[in-house]
């Protein structure tokens, strides 16, 4: 359907190796990188739909990382099915939770940790 086709064998399975590229994005996604999640874009071609929202969101949050410290996390990841030949179809789906902490914040969790 998008004529888009990965697969690096060292993965396993096709719908591996999916996976695999799938969290690679989505490792760029919560370290909070926007350089390096356009990088991946270009490098890969994977199409992910939302790349363009949250190439903004990504590059939105660095005017807030020194004073509310944010946090992002996947919290769900699935596929519409298992592909197993380069000819059969799958999307994706990621769920991902961002937390900001403000430094006051910060201080009040490590004090709940201790």
């Amino acid at each position: 359907r998008f004529r888009y086709t990965w697969y690096d064998k060292s993965c396993g399975e096709v719908w591996q190796s999916i996976e695999a590229l799938d969290r690679k994005g989505m490792s760029l996604i919560e370290s909070l990188d926007p350089k390096g999640f356009t990088s991946y874009l270009k490098t890969f071609r994977n199409t992910i739909c939302g790349r363009h929202p949250i190439g903004v969101f990504l590059n939105a949050i660095i005017a807030f990382k020194d004073k509310e410290h944010p946090k992002m996390k996947f919290v769900h990841y699935s596929q519409s099915s298992k592909v197993r030949h380069k000819q059969d179809s799958s999307v994706s789906y990621a769920a991902a939770v961002c937390h900001f902490c403000s430094n006051q914040d910060d201080g009040e969790q490590k004090e709940k940790r201790r």
